[in-house]
């Protein structure tokens, strides 16, 4: 979180959550089968519940990413509407660390809220950013943690948006990631896990843990030839890939009673091949390419 916060938005710039589940309806009628809700902050909402119950009424998959640190009140919630799986962002295990990234004291209750929603039987997994110099001598103990809770850490690697001061020098990569694991562990006991179908992540386990990592390679290894997602900003925006600073807005034409499927049609050919146009590390290099996407703490969606 940027030290002089973000700029709120005014209520009436964001989606109520009749025009999140009209605009959701309209995915869902051409064949979208899951919707995360994501942050920022999901749970922050008066109306989150609402929300979540009125998407639950969809023919999809539902899913959340949080925070954790409010999660406890909504645990009730999430499983009336069939919420099973939960990712919390977490990027140190360091209590300071934890609170020079956030500027909140609220490291053991997202510890806490963790270990709870595992104990209520959510399929929890932990996304964590690793950046050089900062928690790349953590990757172990997070992995560490799975082996004795069910639980799957997710190692992503630092994506430039704007604001954040993006560096590649600055990134730990996949095989980074992947060296620090071999210092520890036998390459034996490193079990390569099948990916699911479109799978962001490259699974792995250590042999007799319970739980599992993973690494989100974007930057080194992009996905992109497999990727599906699409997402819907809080203020009505679509995007067509994280990296990519274009968006197209649905919420003003929904407002004006226009039909909005041409408009999500011709975003979605617009689709970049690879990484929002920055198909090479030199484009990803280039500041000028990706520093008028989105503060990565303000896309939602």
């Amino acid at each position: 979180m940027p030290a002089e916060g973000v700029t709120l938005s005014p209520k009436s710039h964001i989606m109520s959550f009749e025009e999140i589940y009209s605009i959701a309806k309209v995915f869902v009628k051409h064949g979208v089968t899951k919707i995360r809700i994501t942050g920022g902050e999901p749970l922050v909402r008066k109306d989150a519940d609402i929300i979540l119950k009125k998407l639950a009424s969809l023919p999809v998959e539902l899913a959340i990413t949080t925070n954790a640190v409010n999660i406890e009140r909504h645990i009730n919630i999430l499983k009336e509407c069939g919420i099973q799986k939960v990712n919390v962002s977490l990027d140190s295990l360091n209590k300071e660390k934890f609170n020079s990234i956030t500027r909140r004291n609220f490291f053991e209750k997202v510890y806490g809220n963790i270990l709870r929603l595992i104990e209520e039987g959510f399929e929890v997994k932990m996304n964590t950013v690793l950046m050089k110099n900062f928690n790349e001598d953590e990757i172990v103990d997070f992995i560490k943690l799975s082996k004795d809770h069910p639980l799957s850490v997710r190692f992503i690697e630092f994506m430039p948006f704007d604001g954040n001061k993006w560096d590649i020098s600055k990134m730990v990569s996949y095989q980074e990631i992947m060296n620090h694991v071999y210092q520890v562990f036998e390459k034996n006991d490193v079990i390569r896990l099948k990916d699911a179908p479109n799978d962001t992540s490259k699974n792995y386990k250590i042999k007799d843990y319970k739980g599992s990592f993973a690494i989100i390679s974007s930057v080194t290894n992009p996905f992109c030839d497999s990727c599906n997602r699409l997402r819907l900003t809080a203020n009505g925006k679509m995007k067509n890939c994280l990296f990519s600073a274009s968006e197209t807005d649905l919420l003003t034409p929904l407002r004006q009673g226009k039909c909005i499927e041409s408009v999500i049609k011709k975003h979605v050919l617009a689709k970049f091949k690879m990484r929002g146009g920055m198909d090479t590390l030199d484009k990803l290099k280039n500041p000028d390419l990706h520093t008028n996407n989105r503060n990565m703490t303000t896309i939602g969606g």
